[in-house]
């Protein structure tokens, strides 16, 4: 047991959390996590059920998990067509 004075023991990096990180330790800690499929794959799969649980998955439940969901589809379409609708926008309708 720590005393009053004492620090508690250092969190070794690959287990603190991207806030956790101090700027100097994050490229070591980018280097740390898995970049296998297997590895892309569980973070996607822990971010849905995350997002799931805390949004969808409630008692009282509202519209703002949907929301949220429809609010990036139509940020990423937007994005993917931006070239499109920026070449439409200057031409000349005359």
């Amino acid at each position: 047991m720590a005393s009053v004075g004492e620090c508690p023991a250092p969190v070794p990096v690959k287990d603190k959390k991207l806030l956790e990180v101090k700027l100097g330790e994050l490229p070591s800690w980018i280097l740390m996590r898995d970049f296998s499929p297997s590895g892309i794959f569980g973070a996607f799969q822990r971010g849905y059920y995350r997002y799931y649980n805390k949004y969808i998955n409630v008692k009282k439940g509202s519209i703002s998990g949907i929301t949220m969901v429809l609010a990036c589809y139509v940020l990423f379409s937007y994005s993917f067509s931006y070239k499109h609708l920026k070449h439409e926008r200057l031409r000349k309708y005359h």
